[in-house]
């Protein structure tokens, strides 16, 4: 992940890591602290997030365990990184399911993560469930003929289960090694969405019983704390596997990365950015926090 904040993420480069460097200079006093809440709280860590943080920094600073810059620096990397839960690999798994609001970016995240599991070896499937969008399907089947990959869809208003059923059905038949399952995003009928999650879920089960289902998230980092409560809510209707933290170059506010680690205890498992299939990167939380902290 070296350097990939600097050249690939130039806006969260300058909202926080630049900023921090500032602060690393000289010996650290009360204004510094507050300088550092200060850059946190913009980057989107959250309230409860960041005055975990700097509670935890003030004390060490009190007891006189940080004295200079280069102190905070490395408490700071330290207290970052224990916000991360352990990584759950999802390397094995048969099923992607991705969810999230519309313009989150799950389609544009199924044709990325398409490539990446074709760089790997492996055949894939892609499956629009999105019935309620034909512009999404449109989007899908674009995708599919570029990366030649097969896309099972329906038509408007069709059950989501009942193309998840089809294209479960042909990957089985034609040994397709990864599926990946593209969903609508109805957060404002939250129980509909559960209903939906939950019956798409049961026929990918009867289909695969005995193999891995990845659910993974997509969180648009260019909403802040908004996309921490749109993640919340969906975490109540279906059980997440992962998240993935999209539209990255075009934010600052990298921050929501801390707050949705300390808040839902999920870890992300992919940087989306950029508009082509090579655009996604996945996760190294520990690396992540030494090149946003370091530069």
């Amino acid at each position: 992940m070296f350097g990939f904040i600097k050249d690939k993420l130039s806006k969260l480069y300058t909202a926080i890591t630049s900023k921090l460097s500032a602060l690393f200079k000289g010996s650290v006093d009360q204004t510094t602290l507050d300088k550092l809440e200060r850059i946190l709280i913009e980057a989107d860590t959250g309230m409860s997030t960041t005055r975990l943080l700097m509670d935890r920094l003030k004390k060490s600073w009190e007891d006189g365990n940080i004295t200079q810059g280069s102190d905070l620096k490395q408490a700071l990397c330290t207290e970052l990184k224990s916000l991360f839960p352990p990584d759950k690999s999802i390397s094995e798994c048969r099923v992607f399911l991705l969810v999230g609001v519309n313009g989150s970016g799950k389609t544009t995240l199924a044709a990325k993560l398409a490539h990446r599991l074709q760089k790997e070896g492996k055949s894939v499937m892609l499956v629009a469930a999105d019935t309620f969008r034909a512009a999404a399907q449109d989007q899908l089947e674009v995708w599919g003929t570029r990366l030649n990959v097969p896309v099972v869809r329906g038509i408007d208003g069709q059950d989501p289960a009942s193309v998840v059923f089809q294209g479960c059905k042909e990957a089985k038949e034609n040994n397709i090694d990864a599926v990946i399952v593209d969903t609508a995003g109805r957060l404002q009928t939250r129980v509909n969405l559960m209903k939906e999650l939950e019956k798409i879920n049961k026929v990918i089960e009867r289909h695969f019983p005995n193999e891995l289902i990845c659910t993974l998230l997509t969180v648009d980092a260019m909403l802040g704390q908004n996309s921490l409560e749109q993640a919340r809510l969906f975490q109540e209707s279906t059980q997440l596997d992962g998240i993935v933290l999209t539209k990255m170059d075009g934010t600052g506010k990298g921050g929501i990365a801390f707050a949705i680690a300390h808040t839902l205890k999920i870890s992300v498992q992919a940087i989306s950015f950029g508009e082509t299939v090579e655009d996604l990167r996945q996760f190294d939380a520990q690396a992540f926090v030494q090149e946003l902290v370091n530069g």
